[in-house]
Parts: structure tokens; sequence; C-alpha cells
């Protein structure tokens, strides 16, 4: 008996007691990046933000938007004064911070100190209530900028479906991409990148450099990525974009640089 639960043991943990996990198939990990494909559209990308960490690029359809959605609050919000200027109203949500680091006056903007998630408490608030709260109109068009270090999925997972409709672009960093080697983490990931696809598509992937590339079974992920996406409906023309990174891209740490791995986007 002794040795048969040394032998199970054995075969779980390996020699040097780390559990083994049985990796996701190769396939559905590279099946999923594909369809992530970056597209070239009829709208040029611009740059909204500083020149570095806290700065996306957007295609350059802004004109409409009622507002923007902006979980996750860190030391920069150029973005969001960005947003201002193009005439939207701008949302922030984080209960990690006192309140946003702005120069602006505070009737210029609204800070709900609460987490976005998928259920509502004390501490979180999920997207819908949360606009739902904060947003008069139920059709207005609106922007989706979120940074909120792994907690994406649940708050992404759990946005109803006209919601998500009602986000013309989304601007998204996801973390912990190396996970989709993980069974159960891809099937979470996928499940969100899924959902995103039913109503829009991917124009941008900027690697940010925080945190460096995982290279596992011929495969390069970046361990976390800023993604834009525009809805469907807003796109007359698209092909892919074969060239990565952009002109406009910029690092947003001063580790070293790395770029978009050539297995994230069409090769020519």
């Amino acid at each position: 008996m002794y040795e048969m639960i040394k032998s199970i043991v054995a075969s779980l943990f390996g020699k040097k007691g780390i559990l083994l996990v049985r990796a996701t198939e190769k396939a559905k990990v590279t099946n999923l990046i594909e369809s992530l494909y970056p597209y070239q559209i009829q709208s040029e990308l611009i740059r909204i933000g500083p020149n570095g960490d806290g700065g996306y690029l957007v295609p350059n359809d802004l004109d409409g938007i009622e507002a923007c959605f902006s979980p996750g609050v860190g030391n920069i919000s150029e973005f969001e004064t960005d947003c201002l200027k193009h005439g939207m109203k701008i949302f922030l949500a984080d209960k990690s911070v006192e309140k946003p680091n702005f120069n602006i006056s505070e009737d210029k903007y609204d800070f709900l100190k609460k987490l976005i998630g998928c259920t509502n408490n004390n501490d979180f608030i999920t997207m819908d209530d949360w606009v739902k709260l904060k947003c008069q109109s139920e059709n207005s068009e609106l922007l989706l900028q979120m940074d909120i270090e792994g907690g994406e999925y649940n708050s992404l997972i759990n946005i109803s479906n006209s919601l998500m409709n009602r986000f013309r672009i989304m601007v998204i960093e996801f973390h912990f991409l190396q996970e989709l080697w993980n069974p159960y983490y891809f099937n979470v990931i996928q499940t969100v990148f899924d959902k995103i696809l039913q109503t829009h598509i991917c124009v941008h992937i900027h690697p940010n450099n925080c945190c460096g590339i995982d290279s596992r079974f011929g495969v390069e992920i970046p361990r976390a990525a800023e993604f834009t996406f525009i809805r469907k409906d807003r796109v007359e023309i698209k092909n892919f974009t074969y060239s990565f990174p952009h002109k406009l891209d910029y690092d947003n740490t001063e580790n070293k640089t790395i770029s978009l791995p050539k297995n994230w986007y069409k090769s020519t």
C-alpha cells in the first residue's frame, strides 16, 4: 500500500514536489491566439494618453461616444483626461485608492470607490450595475478602458450582452496570459475572449514589457498585454495587420523592450 501511495504522489507531484497539471492542448492555445489576430480597419489608430504606461491605441472613431468607463485607477490618468477633451464624460472606479490622480476639478469626473467584479457588495460592483447607476441613457455609445490586474476575467464574463453592445471601443489589459497552458484557466480565458469576439474584433495588441514573454511548446505568449477591440458594426473595411509594433507603441516600463510575438498576428 505504501508503495502504491508513493507512486501516485510521484505521478502527481514529480521529483521536485511540484504539482504537475496536464497542459492545455497546443492546438487549443494556438487556435485561440489566431482568433485574436489584429485587423487593420478604415479608421487609423491614434494614441490616447501618455507615451508610456497609461497610454493606449484606439481607432479614430470617437465622435458620438458619451462616456468612458475606466475601472482601475493608477498613478497616471492622462487617458481619461484625453477622453474628456474628446467630449466624453469620465467614470472611474477603484477600491484601492482614495481618488484619481487628476489635475482637474472634481466636477469634471465621477469616482466610485469600489472594485469591478461579478457581484455587488461593499467592495465590488458589476459593470452592468455601475453603468446603470451612472449613465442616464440606456442606448448611448460607450468606451471601456479596463486595467484591473487580473480581475478582468470575472468582470467581463459577467457583462450582459446588451451592455457589451454599447461599448463601441474596448481597451483591456489582460494579465496572466501564460496561464493559457493551465486547462482550468484556459477555459475561463477562452470564454472571455469568445464572448468579446461575438460583438467585437481585435485591432491592436501591445505586450506590456513589465512581465516578459512566456515560451513553451514553440509558442510565445506575453504574460500581460493591452488589447484594443472595436464593435463589428463600426467596421467597413478590414484586413489583417502584418507588422508590429505600431509606430505609436511605447514601452510601459524601463524593463527590456519586447515586441508582440509573431505567432500573435498574421504573417504575410
